[in-house]
């Protein structure tokens, strides 16, 4: 038997929040499409980042590994690190949203930070259907909007260094990582990861130090895991 429908009185304020972040995150892809011009890809290879790859966090590890020189290869396993979280999210979402075939193949691409969050607080698959749906779309539509606005205005402003626009990977890393700071033990593993980081730079290319950053996290999070199993088991 399905799940009824949502009234109108259900659907709206759903609808109305999933807006609002669809446009605030949305407005973020003009710094993106300022700081890959800036990393030095063109219009059109930063507009299809947004179209291929949607994930912020992500792109802006690509350009910046880039911006800084460093390979193609380790650009790319710096943003597939960065990437894995949407993995574990696509884990809890599929048999909450309870789609199939082209559906499922659809909302895929949709899964990302904000769709999730808009689609796990809600009671009843139906409600996180509309959450996930309405919040997806309008941050794809209007991230892929403006970093194609945000693209050709690096590109029309020129040396983007003039402007400061060649430091805004790391501002735009730092906006990403200050909620995680509040978390318990966020702050020292921060403080890690960046210490990591910081013993690499002067012993391997570009992006390699992103890369053992993202490691230690990973390495971290497993220690923790590998302690809390034994407590559930007691």
């Amino acid at each position: 038997m399905s799940e009824p429908a949502l009234s109108p009185d259900e659907r709206r304020p759903i609808v109305r929040d999933s807006l609002g972040v669809g446009i605030a995150t949305g407005l973020y892809g003009t710094s993106f499409g300022a700081v890959s011009v800036a990393s030095g890809l063109d219009v059109a290879q930063t507009c299809a980042l947004s179209l291929l790859v949607f994930t912020g966090a992500s792109q802006f590890a690509l350009v910046g590994v880039l911006g800084a020189g460093g390979s193609a290869v380790s650009a790319v396993l710096t943003a597939a690190l960065l990437g894995t979280r949407n993995t574990l999210y696509g884990l809890r979402l599929a048999p909450l949203l309870g789609w199939r075939g082209a559906r499922r193949l659809g909302a895929a691409h949709l899964v990302i930070d904000e769709s999730t969050a808009m689609a796990v607080t809600r009671g009843s698959t139906a409600a996180a259907r509309t959450g996930f749906t309405w919040t997806g779309v309008s941050v794809f539509v209007l991230w892929n909007l403006f970093t194609l606005l945000g693209a050709i205005g690096g590109t029309v402003l020129g040396d983007p260094r003039t402007y400061g626009l060649d430091a805004a990977v790391g501002a735009a890393f730092l906006a990403l990582l200050w909620p995680r700071l509040r978390e318990p033990g966020g702050l020292a593993l921060a403080l890690a990861a960046a210490a990591v980081a910081l013993l690499v730079v002067p012993l391997a290319p570009a992006g390699v130090p992103v890369l053992a950053a993202g490691g230690t996290a990973l390495l971290a999070g497993l220690l923790a895991r590998g302690r809390s199993r034994p407590e559930r088991a007691a």
